[in-house]
This record gives C-alpha cells, sequence and structure tokens, in this order.
C-alpha cells in the first residue's frame, strides 16, 4: 500500500493504517480515539529527547538538560512541529470541535501529534520511532541554543551581568494602578553600574519585571559589548521555539 501524503512528510510508512487512523481521532469524535496512544507518545518521546540531547551536549549537566527538554516537548513546541507537517487537514474531530476551530487548537495539535510518535512505535517499534523524532528535532535543535532556552528575561540579565562582573539589577514598584482584580504595577530596573534605568508596566509585579528586565537588557547590550552579546543573540534564537498560535495557551 502507498504512503499516504502525511506518512511521506513523517518519513514513515504505516504497516497498520488503522494505527494511524485511531492516532489522528480526538475524543470528541468518539470512544475510540487517541488518548491512550497519546499517553505511550509521550514517554517515547521523552525518553527520545533525553537520548538525543545526551549524545548531543556533552557539556550539559543534568539540570540543563532537563530544562531544554522541557522547553522541546512543551506544547507549543509540539505544536509548532505539528504546523509544519499540516496535521490540522488530517485531525479527525467531532462536529462540535470543527464548528470551534479545534484544528488550530494547540492542544489538540501537540496531543495527536504524540499520539502519532505512539503509534509508530507501536507499528514499527522505537528505534523507528526515534528515527522520526530526531529528524523532526533537527531544524528545531538548529534554531534554538540550550544556554539559553526556557530562561526568562530576569535570568539573562542577571548572567550578562555577572559575565561582566557587575553588581545584580535592583527593582522596584512605582505604583499601582486599577481596582484589586486588575491592577496594573508599574516597576522599574536599575543597573547602577551602566547608567541604565527603565520603566515597565504589567498585570502582576512578576510580569512587569520580567518586561522591564528585558528592556535593560537590550540598553545593556547596546552599552557592553562581549559575551553578554551573544548570549542575547541565543535568546532571541531560543524565543522562536513559541509558537504564535499558542500565545495564549499554558505551555505543557
Amino acid at each position: 500500500m502507498s504512503a499516504t501524503p502525511l506518512e511521506q512528510v513523517l518519513g514513515y510508512s504505516f504497516d497498520n493504517k488503522a494505527l494511524l487512523e485511531l492516532a489522528l481521532t480526538h475524543r470528541s469524535l468518539g470512544a475510540k480515539n487517541n488518548e491512550r496512544l497519546e499517553f505511550l507518545g509521550d514517554s517515547v518521546l521523552g525518553t527520545s529527547i533525553s537520548a538525543l540531547l545526551f549524545h548531543r551536549y556533552s557539556k550539559l549537566d543534568e539540570g540543563d538538560l532537563s530544562r531544554v527538554r522541557a522547553n522541546l516537548v512543551k506544547q507549543a513546541a509540539l505544536a509548532d512541529i505539528a504546523q509544519t507537517l499540516g496535521l490540522s487537514q488530517y485531525l479527525r474531530l467531532g462536529e462540535g470541535e470543527l464548528k470551534s476551530g479545534g484544528f488550530r487548537r494547540p492542544s489538540i495539535l501537540a496531543d495527536t501529534l504524540e499520539a502519532i510518535l505512539g503509534a509508530i512505535f507501536l507499528d514499527g517499534g522505537f528505534e523507528r520511532a526515534q528515527a522520526v523524532i530526531h529528524r523532526l528535532y533537527e531544524p528545531v535543535l538548529a534554531s534554538v541554543d540550550p544556554q539559553t532556552i526556557g530562561k526568562d528575561a530576569k535570568t539573562l540579565l542577571q548572567e550578562f551581568l555577572q559575565a561582566h562582573k557587575m553588581a545584580l539589577p535592583a527593582y522596584a514598584v512605582l505604583a499601582t494602578h486599577g481596582a484589586a482584580h486588575s491592577q496594573q504595577f508599574e516597576v522599574t530596573c536599575d543597573i547602577g553600574q551602566l547608567d541604565i534605568r527603565v520603566q515597565a508596566v504589567g498585570a502582576s509585579r512578576r510580569a512587569a519585571e520580567q518586561t522591564a528586565a528585558k528592556l535593560a537588557l537590550e540598553k545593556a547590550m547596546q552599552l557592553k559589548p562581549g559575551p553578554g552579546r551573544k548570549a542575547v543573540k541565543r535568546a532571541r534564537k531560543a524565543a522562536q521555539l513559541s509558537l504564535p498560535v499558542a500565545v495564549s495557551q499554558d505551555a505543557r
């Protein structure tokens, strides 16, 4: 039996086509769906990515390997890969999910991709599933840096300042605005040694500080050349892993 267009994109042809059909079937279509395959695929993916990172990044310790893995297997990353495969057009959804745009939902795309990986494992074994996973993740790994992926702006700013032997930034709340249930926090971030002071607003103190840290880091990079400049470039690469359609969704 010839390979389907999806199998051609995956680089894997199923012996048991029914497994692929099941992997594409959302629970909204009925009791016979892909949830069990998703459970299996999640484990296959985690093990495969762990092995890939272990061999690819020999200098990363356990903590860094865990951080990188978590960002590679989160919902946004999986949904991004699913989009590159054109997975939306193959989903088998119930009428309600079709009407509500379920074929665009990051959670459904991510879960379906995991289900497909589980199906490949059952159909062809772990090594063939691992080969598919490695092939799918090669473009992703080429666009991110293991030293920065998953790190927030405050962490990157701190590492930049430490690399240049400067004191840590100082954050302060200038004011809060609005009712208790919809407050806006106005904060500052100061880097005394570089005479940098920026302000930012956010729906929480943490969010405002993150925005301020990002602004401060950008200003610091303009003033202070050196090792930190590469770190910021890597941080921008790391941001490419975020799926635009998943911005409002919680990462897995």
